[in-house]
């Protein structure tokens, strides 16, 4: 009776297909523990045969007699030769033997036979997961070769713990330990594969590649792996399309033409890739790169075809090879032996029926056609079978003087020997991760046409630790010995920006960073980014520059003379307010003004103290203070020439004809009135300025690349403007009483020295304004400096020093005969007009 209805539909199966006890002398060998294994000898099968009997079907036991795979038949081989090995060690399982049974797994869709022969025990099939006791046919299988072939079966192994050591399934899928815990592989994987294709394109800087698979898990988790890994490389997926049997070959190899790309990836299995070179050959396809996925990277068949070399360079990824010392004594030791064409004792079948585990005249082959054909995955194969073995080694806890009795190994614990597997074979070590999977050891391999050997290595790529290395000098590129091209837009220049063009990443037109931006390629290829405050940049540049800071020093040389000048002035007036103190009732002094003259010196002093803030680095106090000093008491000085002209101008021109005025003028003291009036708006002014738009320390970084300017600015506009022109104002009409006032007598004439000094004045801010808005530079600060000093000197020589010149050196005419005679002249001329 069956255990549950899972176990009676799996025997039904079993028994339908399989009702026969084949023995074949190189599919099967006896021994203390059994290892299956899977080999796809013939590719092909014929198609389900079946009779009706009855009116019913009966299905006829299939063939596999087509499309012999030599390759396969190589691996198959491998396994003989490691079982071989492996019962003639003395160190690895003493005095115990181990055998196999294998199958020519030519369809996978009609392999299920073969693989419940392998779960079965005496023809029953039982599903227990938690039995201990329940035994199979064997202890391990070694295979299957492809993926979807791998993914099909592996539920009828994983629900027992079966170890199942694929030699060629890389599907990444597979490393999923939740799904399929008790497989493992002997390949790298599909992500290994694909990191190391990517490591070739970037290698040689291309970018705009073509990936081409088909409608398998072995394909298809290779696109998935690949797109997901060239996220951040700068790699364009260009092009991409899944092949079938039915598939146009010759359009997709037009279409990858008129995009202009030369790098093919063709991540497919053999027939596929087999029928895509084909027909590249066949439409003269030439100058292109091609990168053979394992399934096809040292393909024999391909490699004999003529025209081969006419479509460009091949690389093919491929597991580093092996020479497996001993195999070809093995071969030629086992050519002697005869082969039983047909199975014997096939139940149920009818007579002359064969089954899987014949290969006709397979032990006619020579040896040397087994060792020329490729020896991909063959030490896959025999590190699988040696893994097996040293998993039932370490459950049968043996030594060198043996190992225990004969007895059951559940799978669960030979399942947790594979997995700590650690040992080394043929100075290869041979160890997996928590998914199964071992350490990635590949090679890039170059096709030679015409050359001997045809496959030679010229890269190599490891996980651990990962290391990539490849010698370009071996490399015969097809045009002129130079790294083919094969981007969508050619690398910008340095110190330029990507602008996109497209929803490629690779597409892009390039544009000069400007000056004071940089760009960094190691961060982002399409953002030219600002310099920091204090640095700069010349245009497309890749770094930015630290600024020289600079200001007014009080050591620099000018700075020191100008410190001097304003210096001396300030002594300068001091002198001359002790001189004009002291000669206070002197017609000299009360004529230039008597007491207003030492207001006069006092504010021409105290606007050049403004000039002392103009150094050292700038602080709100000395912004503020540097031109609000000078504006403000230069305008008391100019308003007590402009009161004092105008009030000699009354003197001696409006007293007779406006009497009224003039009497009106001297009973308030018009010149103080109007002094104080004028200065207490000009002060209003000042205060607005000072309050809403007051000059401000900042840093000029646009005058100049590599210098940062510590300057101040003028505040607002408006209020800059403001307060100037109230002393602008004033120095016109300052102007304009001492023209008034030019014909008067000698000794009252001020028009030449007021004249001088505002001339002076003019010129000074003229040139300084027109320097300030063309030129920059530390100086135009000293420039402002030194025209508040000009000005103040102007006055000071053209109206106080001719007067202290006379008082020093020329006293007669400090004297007021002297001025009276001036004046009795003047009224005589004036009378006879």
């Amino acid at each position: 009776m069956c255990s549950s209805p899972l176990n009676c539909l799996l025997n039904f199966v079993f028994l339908f297909f399989a009702k026969h006890d084949c023995e074949a002398s190189e599919f099967t060998l006896q021994g203390d523990y059994i290892i299956g294994g899977v080999f796809s000898v013939h590719s092909k099968s014929q198609s389900l045969n079946f009779s009706v009997l009855n009116g019913c079907a009966i299905f006829l036991p299939f063939q596999c007699r087509t499309s012999f795979s030599m390759a396969d038949y190589r691996k198959f081989e491998v396994m003989r030769f490691a079982v071989e090995e492996i019962n003639n060690s003395s160190t690895l399982l003493p005095n115990v033997s181990i055998g196999y049974k294998i199958f020519d797994i030519c369809y996978y869709i009609q392999n299920l036979p073969s693989y419940l022969d392998f779960i079965s025990l005496n023809g029953q099939i039982k599903v227990e997961p938690n039995s201990k006791n329940y035994r199979h046919n064997v202890i391990g299988l070694v295979g299957p070769y492809g993926s979807e072939e791998a993914l099909a079966v592996a539920p009828l192994f994983m629900m027992d713990l079966i170890p199942m050591i694929s030699y060629a399934a890389s599907s990444s899928t597979l490393s999923n330990k939740l799904l399929y815990p008790s497989f493992l592989r002997t390949v790298p994987t599909n992500n290994n594969e694909i990191q190391l294709i990517i490591q070739i394109i970037q290698w040689f800087g291309w970018n705009w590649v073509a990936f081409i698979g088909s409608n398998d898990e072995y394909s298809q988790n290779g696109l998935d792996l690949f797109r997901q890994n060239i996220n951040g490389t700068g790699i364009c997926l260009a092009y991409t399309t899944e092949l079938e049997t039915i598939s146009d070959n010759e359009e997709i190899l037009q279409r990858i033409e008129s995009l202009n790309i030369n790098v093919i990836i063709v991540f497919t299995l053999e027939n596929y890739a087999r029928s895509f070179i084909r027909s590249a050959i066949k439409i003269n396809i030439k100058d292109k790169v091609w990168i053979a996925g394992d399934a096809w990277s040292m393909d024999s068949e391909l490699s004999g075809v003529p025209g081969i070399g006419q479509i460009g360079t091949i690389f093919g990824v491929s597991e580093i090879t092996l020479n497996l010392i001993g195999f070809k004594d093995f071969l030629y030791q086992s050519r002697l032996k005869t082969e039983v064409a047909e199975c014997v004792n096939c139940e149920g079948g009818p007579v002359g029926a064969t089954c899987n585990q014949v290969c006709e005249n397979c032990t006619s082959l020579s040896p040397e056609a087994i060792l020329n054909e490729s020896p991909s995955f063959s030490f896959a194969v025999y590190s699988a079978v040696y893994t097996l073995a040293h998993a039932l080694h370490h459950s049968l806890n043996c030594s060198a003087m043996g190992c225990s009795k004969i007895q059951y190994i559940p799978p669960y614990l030979l399942l947790q020997n594979v997995k700590r597997s650690n040992f080394t074979l043929q100075n290869r070590d041979i160890e997996y991760d928590m998914n199964g999977d071992p350490p990635a050891s590949l090679s890039v391999v170059l096709w030679r046409p015409h050359k001997t050997p045809f496959f030679q290595i010229v890269g190599t790529y490891d996980t651990h630790p990962v290391q990539f290395t490849l010698n370009s000098y071996l490399i015969p590129w097809y045009q002129n010995g130079t790294v083919p091209f094969s981007n969508c837009s050619v690398e910008c220049d340095t110190g330029s920006a990507r602008v996109q063009q497209s929803i490629q990443k690779c597409c892009f037109q390039c544009k000069k960073c400007e000056a004071n931006t940089y760009i960094n390629t190691t961060v982002d290829r399409y953002t030219c980014v600002p310099c920091k405050e204090g640095e700069w940049s010349e245009e497309q540049s890749t770094f930015c520059r630290t600024r020289s800071v600079v200001y007014l020093q009080y050591r620099d040389p000018l700075c020191v003379l100008f410190l001097l000048s304003s210096g001396s002035f300030i002594v300068l007036s001091i002198g001359v307010i002790i001189l004009f103190a002291y000669n206070y009732n002197t017609p000299v002094v009360r004529s230039a003004g008597g007491g207003m003259c030492f207001l006069m010196l006092l504010s021409l002093s105290v606007s050049n103290i403004g000039a002392f803030f103009y150094f050292g680095v700038p602080q709100p106090v000395n912004c503020a203070l540097r031109d609000t000093l000078f504006i403000f008491f230069y305008t008391i000085c100019l308003s007590c020439m402009a009161a004092r002209s105008f009030q000699i101008v009354c003197i001696f021109k409006m007293a007779a004809k406006f009497p009224k005025v003039y009497s009106w003028w001297v009973r308030y003291n018009g010149q103080w009135l109007c002094l104080a009036v004028y200065t207490a708006l000009h002060f209003i002014a000042c205060g607005v300025w000072l309050l809403f738009g007051r000059p401000k320390p900042y840093n000029d970084n646009t005058s100049f690349n590599d210098q940062t300017i510590l300057t101040c600015g003028i505040g607002t506009t408006f209020t800059y403007v403001f307060v100037w022109s109230f002393l602008w104002f004033l120095s016109v009409v300052c102007f304009c009483f001492s023209y008034m006032g030019k014909d008067l007598p000698k000794n009252y004439n001020e028009a030449k020295s007021i004249t001088f000094s505002l001339v002076l004045f003019y010129m000074c801010w003229i040139t300084y304004f027109t320097a300030y808005m063309m030129l920059r530079g530390q100086y135009i600060q000293l420039l402002s400096a030194a025209a508040q000093l000009s000005s103040s000197y102007g006055i000071m020589f053209s109206f106080f020093i001719p007067r202290s010149f006379i008082i020093i050196f020329q006293p007669q005419k400090n004297t007021p005969a002297y001025f009276q005679t001036s004046i009795q002249t003047y009224t005589k001329t004036i009378s006879k007009m």
